[in-house]
C-alpha cells in the first residue's frame, strides 16, 4: 500500500515533526475524500521515486551533451530518454522537457516565436481559457495584443466558423487552442487550417486533455499542429512539470527560449519523473486508463442531469464537467460557486469554483463548478461508482446548507473511498 510506502520514504522527514505531521493529515485527506478538481491526478508510486531521487542533486545547466557543468552523464542519459519518451508517445518532431510548469511552458513559445506586442488569438478565460491565454493581469495579457473567441451563448460550444471569421479579420500571429474549462471535444485539425488560411502559426495547450489524447480518447493536434505545450501531471498522471512538442523547424527557437532565455538549471529529478510517466503512457493499459476517464464523466454527467443539475454544454466528452449553478433551483442565483465547492468539501467531495461562459457574477464570485474524474478512475471507479457520487452531489448541490445532510454524505464517501486502494 501507498501508505506504508510513503511511511517508508518519509521516515527520516520524522526528524521534522511538523512538516512530517502536515504531510501525513495530507497522504490520510487524499485517501479519504474524493477528489475531483480536473487539472489533479495521483501520480505512481515510481513517479514519486523518481521526484524525490538523488537526481535533485545536481545542476545541468545546458542540453544533453552540452551542459556548463560537469558530472552530468547520467543526467543526460535520463534526459535523453524522456525526449526519446514524448517524442514517440506524442508523434512530435521535437521535444523540450525542460520547462517547470505549464506557464513557463506558454511564455517559452511566445518569447520564442513572436515579438512584444504581436498579435495573440486566444479563448476567452471566462469561457474557458487559461491565464496565459490573454487574461489582463497575466504576463501574456501585458506584452502581447490578445483577441477573443468564445463559446456560442446557444450551444455553449466552440463555433468554428465564427473563430475563423474572426481570425481573417485580426490576423493574428499565432492562434492557440485548447482549454481548462471546456468540456467538448476540440478540432485541432480545423484550428491548424483556420491559422495556416491567415498566416499564423497553430499552438495548442493540451495541459489538460494530453493523457486522453496518447490514449486515444480525444484527437491528437500532432503532427500538423506547428507548437504544442502540455503540463505532465493532469490526465498524463505525471510530475508536476511540463513540456514543449514542436515541429523541427521550431525547435532552435523553443531550446533557446527555454534555456537560457528563462531558466537556469533544469529539475532533473522531475526530468527523470516526467521520463517514467511517459513509459507508464506508452504501455497499452494506459489506453484503457484514459478511455475509462471518459466514460466515467459521461456517467458522471448524466446521474447529475437526472437529478437537475444543469452542465455547460449539456454534458461532456472529456474529463471534466462545468455545472452551471445559475440554472440549480436549489441554488437560486449567480455567484454561488464557492459556496457550493465549500459545501461539497464539507461532504468530502473536492471540487473547484469556476466561472460559466457569460457569467452573470464576477471572477471572484463565480457561477459555476468544475468537476473532473482522472483521480476517481486512477482509484479504480467506474461507471456504477460515478452513479452513487453524483447522487451525492446532486444531494449537496440541492441542499447544500444541510449541515446534516453534508456530514452524512461525507460518512458514505469515507466507506466508499475505504473500497478503493490509493494507488
Amino acid at each position: 500500500m501507498l501508505e506504508k510506502r510513503v511511511n517508508k520514504m518519509n521516515e527520516d522527514l520524522k526528524s521534522d515533526a511538523e512538516v512530517y505531521n502536515i504531510v501525513q493529515n495530507e497522504l490520510e485527506r487524499q485517501k479519504s475524500e474524493l477528489n475531483m478538481i480536473p487539472s489533479e491526478n495521483y501520480c505512481s508510486k515510481a513517479v514519486l521515486e523518481a521526484c524525490g531521487s538523488v537526481m535533485n542533486n545536481k545542476y545541468a545547466e545546458g542540453y544533453p551533451k552540452k551542459r556548463y557543468y560537469q558530472g552530468n552523464k547520467f543526467i543526460d542519459d535520463v534526459e535523453l530518454i524522456a525526449i526519446e519518451r514524448a517524442k514517440q508517445l506524442f508523434g512530435a518532431e521535437h521535444a523540450n522537457v525542460q520547462p517547470n510548469s505549464g506557464s513557463p511552458a506558454n511564455m517559452a513559445v511566445y518569447f520564442a516565436l513572436l515579438e512584444k506586442g504581436d498579435k495573440i488569438l486566444g479563448m476567452n478565460l471566462s469561457h474557458g481559457g487559461h491565464l496565459t491565454h490573454g487574461c489582463p493581469v497575466n504576463f501574456s495579457g501585458k506584452y502581447y495584443n490578445f483577441v477573443e473567441y468564445g463559446v456560442d451563448k446557444e450551444t455553449e460550444m466552440l463555433d468554428m466558423d465564427k473563430i475563423r471569421k474572426i481570425a481573417e479579420e485580426e490576423k493574428p500571429k499565432l492562434i492557440i487552442s485548447g482549454y481548462t474549462a471546456y468540456p467538448r471535444t476540440i478540432d485541432f485539425r480545423e484550428f491548424h487550417n483556420i491559422a495556416e488560411s491567415v498566416g499564423a502559426i497553430s499552438m495548442a495547450d493540451i495541459s489538460h486533455i494530453a493523457g486522453l489524447i496518447v490514449g486515444n480518447a480525444h484527437p491528437s493536434p500532432f503532427p500538423f499542429t506547428d507548437v504544442v505545450t502540455t503540463t505532465t501531471h493532469k490526465t498524463l498522471r505525471g510530475p508536476r512539470s511540463a513540456i514543449i512538442l514542436c515541429k523541427e523547424k521550431y525547435a532552435k527557437a523553443i531550446d533557446k527560449a527555454v534555456f537560457p532565455g528563462l531558466q537556469g538549471g533544469p529539475h532533473e529529478h522531475t526530468i527523470a519523473a516526467k521520463a517514467v510517466c511517459f513509459g507508464e503512457a506508452l504501455k497499452p493499459e494506459f489506453k484503457d486508463y484514459a478511455q475509462q476517464i471518459v466514460k466515467n464523466a459521461k456517467a458522471l454527467a448524466e446521474t447529475l442531469m437526472n437529478n437537475g443539475i444543469k452542465l455547460v454544454s449539456n454534458g461532456t466528452d472529456t474529463h471534466l464537467l462545468l455545472i452551471d449553478l445559475t440554472n440549480t433551483k436549489a441554488v437560486g442565483k449567480p455567484g454561488m460557486g464557492k459556496d457550493v465547492a465549500v459545501a461539497l468539501e464539507e461532504a468530502g467531495i473536492i471540487t473547484n469554483a469556476n466561472t460559466i461562459p457569460f457569467d452573470p457574477s464576477t471572477p471572484f464570485r463565480p457561477s459555476g463548478i468544475r468537476v473532473g474524474t482522472p483521480i476517481l478512475t486512477t482509484r479504480g471507479m467506474k461507471e456504477p461508482e460515478m452513479k452513487q457520487v453524483g447522487e451525492y452531489m446532486a444531494k449537496v448541490i440541492n441542499d447544500y446548507q444541510n449541515s446534516e445532510l453534508k456530514s452524512k454524505i461525507n460518512n458514505e464517501v469515507k466507506e466508499l473511498c475505504k473500497n478503493f486502494a490509493f494507488y
